[in-house]
């Protein structure tokens, strides 16, 4: 597989982020009501599969980033003793094709795409070719549970040249501050959003050591949307929740959390 645009964040992954946390038992629990083994699609460095597999869940995760790969691989080494596994394979979430040694279809009682990684699919054939692979991988009755944020009906106003402070965050492993801020383009006509994030390394004196730019781009998905998706490539809607912590999806939630059933 060739160059992915995840690449560059692996590194600076971990830290960048570390600030998103309640997401993590929410995925976990979802996986120990399964009974593994769990299949996360967008595993990255690991951030949900390894916490999961610490509570004796076995886990399978696959990556379109070989980089982000190799750094959740040094990252397993932490994994205590009687934990569960955690296998990483390399492939694509629009149609991936895991197999036994047998040669027959591997299929688990829970898929998971954590932190709105549905999103970086760009079209909507990559989001059917997306929730088919997902299907075929899934056991009779197994469920698909992801997120994604709600669009903001007032987003198109925002203006995309302005840089927003996102968040002051501390690299867990090495201490090191950040201060990160955001840009966001976006494009209603396409459903897209651009994002450029913007990360101050600062010095022990809090001034700005080094400055890095990451971009990503995803497609948001309305309600409604996702809803006919889902349902249109097989799956029946278990739950739609507005918070990690089981909150019902209502007006003012800022996330949807899907729980679909293969039918």
């Amino acid at each position: 597989m060739e160059y992915s645009p995840y690449d560059p964040w692996a590194e600076i992954y971990d830290a960048v982020y570390s600030y998103v946390r309640s997401d993590i038992p929410f995925y976990a629990q979802q996986a120990m009501e399964s009974g593994g083994p769990v299949l996360e699609l967008g595993v990255g460095t690991g951030r949900i599969a390894i916490p999961t597999a610490q509570l004796g869940i076995d886990v399978v995760g696959i990556d379109s980033s070989s980089a982000m790969l190799s750094k959740a691989r040094e990252k397993l080494r932490s994994l205590r003793e009687g934990a569960g596994s955690v296998e990483l394979v390399h492939a694509d979430m629009r149609d991936f094709d895991l197999r036994d040694a047998n040669g027959a279809q591997r299929q688990f009682p829970l898929v998971t795409i954590p932190f709105r990684g549905f999103l970086a699919l760009m079209t909507v054939e990559d989001q059917i070719s997306a929730l088919d692979s997902v299907r075929r991988h899934l056991s009779p009755g197994g469920r698909l549970a992801f997120n994604i944020f709600v669009p903001d009906p007032n987003m198109a106003f925002e203006q995309s040249d302005v840089a927003r402070h996102l968040n002051d965050v501390t690299d867990p492993v090495t201490g090191k501050s950040y201060v990160l801020n955001q840009q966001s383009r976006y494009d209603t006509h396409d459903q897209t959003v651009g994002i450029r994030m913007m990360i101050e390394e600062l010095d022990d004196d809090n001034s700005v050591a080094r400055k890095t730019y990451r971009d990503y781009t995803l497609r948001y998905c309305h309600r409604w949307e996702m809803h006919h998706l889902l349902v249109m490539r097989g799956f029946e809607i278990d739950d739609l929740l507005g918070d990690f912590d089981r909150s019902e999806f209502n007006a003012d939630s800022t996330e949807m959390i899907w729980v679909a059933r293969k039918r």
